[in-house]
């Protein structure tokens, strides 16, 4: 190896290294910064019983909505840590059915049986249950803001404030209906642009 080899190497090497601590000062620096946000909050909120009462109003007695949170971090902090891993999905699918008509305040989707059911977009899971005229139900509030009830369905193995990636399996449709509803800030939206 002549000496021009070597200086290439030593700089390949260093600008890796260079790169390396850059991510791992961003990721540093974003942990203390939300740990700084987070005890200020928690210092301003003991002292202050009308912000108190604001913060109990919005977050435990409304629905919290994870995409303003996640909204208002990606616009301070970045989109992405600098160790989150890319994931490719397995199952990437859309919504496929026979026949749809109006049921209650969504659509009722006529799909193959034994069917399984994908995430319309991405989004936060934040319910699993049962929903009166609905059956089992899991809600998604997706990156949009725009919350999504999958109903009539067996759940499989997803749990309440999973991540899931557009086109992954959420559920299996049961006696092949489906029923889905869209909804935005506490508002009925028509299921026609959505699938």
């Amino acid at each position: 190896m002549n000496i021009e080899e070597y200086r290439r190497t030593r700089n390949r090497k260093e600008m890796k290294n260079n790169k390396f601590r850059r991510m791992v000062n961003s990721f540093i620096s974003r942990v203390l910064i939300t740990i700084i946000i987070f005890l200020v909050g928690l210092i301003v909120t003991k002292n202050n019983a009308s912000l108190k009462e604001f913060i109990h109003k919005n977050v435990y007695t409304t629905n919290f909505k994870f995409t303003k949170a996640k909204n208002i971090y990606n616009k301070y902090f970045g989109k992405y840590l600098a160790t989150t891993p890319e994931v490719s999905s397995v199952f990437s699918e859309k919504i496929s059915y026979s026949k749809s008509s109006i049921y209650k305040d969504g659509v009722k989707l006529k799909v193959a049986s034994n069917y399984l059911v994908p995430a319309l977009e991405s989004g936060i899971v934040v319910f699993i249950g049962n929903k009166e005229g609905y059956g089992n139900t899991i809600i998604v509030e997706q990156i949009d803001g725009i919350e999504v009830w999958y109903s009539n369905i067996e759940v499989k193995d997803i749990k309440m404030y999973d991540y899931v990636e557009k086109g992954s399996l959420i559920a299996e449709a049961k006696d092949q209906k489906l029923y889905l509803l869209f909804q935005k800030d506490g508002k009925y939206l028509n299921y026609k642009e959505y699938i």
